[in-house]
């Protein structure tokens, strides 16, 4: 199977190179593709620098959304099998791809989300503030679409050839994650989580400050509201 890893990076100089050599390192089959959101520092250069990357690089940012967008569309447009969302500050465990790989692969899901919150762990779980509002989306999306999402911020995703097709097209901008899953969930695309553990951030920051929670709840949850009521939208099965 065609599978293609998209890393969205925004200045992850300090984290990129490990990012890509711990991908390759597990499996040499897969295509990378580093997504370079207009970084400031050398994050593109030292992607490239690895040997085992493809950069794309946005001329002006457009945030995770346009991004991931971008990625699913080399997806669409390259004929890949599955795309796998990993982000580039280096939380997630390039080991466990294999886990969501496997949900989807296997038809158990459309889409395959790791989640750090599927189980209790002792591993790192984020902010308790950050966690506040991952409660509330599951909240929210249980009863927005009657299916309870424990990791509704989590980057680290798996999605089959027709999910990757929808989303091609249809992908939200800002903070999409939360409100992707229930574009998804509306429009009949199966969802299923698996446990994942996640790493403290090493270096860089991330693209939602402590400061700005309040309002970044605010805004997500608003926007889960209105992909709920949203037509459906037409797609190829």
């Amino acid at each position: 199977m065609k599978i293609l890893i998209i890393v969205p990076a925004f200045n992850e100089s300090e984290n990129i190179s490990g990012v890509i050599r711990k991908l390759h390192a597990v499996n040499e089959a897969w295509d990378i593709l580093v997504i370079n959101d207009a970084s400031t520092d050398n994050t593109p250069a030292i992607a490239r620098e690895t040997g085992h990357a493809m950069v794309i690089d946005l001329p002006i940012n457009l945030g995770i959304g346009g991004c991931v967008q971008t990625g699913f569309r080399y997806a669409r447009n390259k004929n890949y099998d599955i795309a796998l969302q990993f982000d580039g500050d280096g939380q997630h465990n390039a080991e466990e791809i294999h886990k969501l790989l496997e949900i989807v692969i296997n038809n158990e899901a459309d889409v395959a989300i790791g989640s750090r919150f599927s189980q209790k762990h002792d591993g790192f779980k984020s902010s308790p503030f950050r966690r506040i509002g991952i409660r509330l989306f599951e909240w929210l999306s249980f009863l927005l679409i009657q299916q309870r999402i424990t990791d509704h911020t989590s980057g680290f995703r798996a999605y089959n050839r027709k999910a990757v097709g929808f989303l091609a097209r249809h992908y939200p901008g800002d903070y999409p994650e939360p409100e992707v899953i229930i574009l998804l969930g509306k429009n009949g695309f199966k969802i299923k989580e698996t446990f994942t553990q996640m790493h403290e951030r090493k270096g860089g920051v991330s693209s939602i400050p402590l400061t700005k929670g309040p309002y970044y709840m605010i805004k997500v949850m608003l926007a889960m509201l209105m992909a709920s009521i949203r037509s459906k939208i037409k797609h190829d099965e």
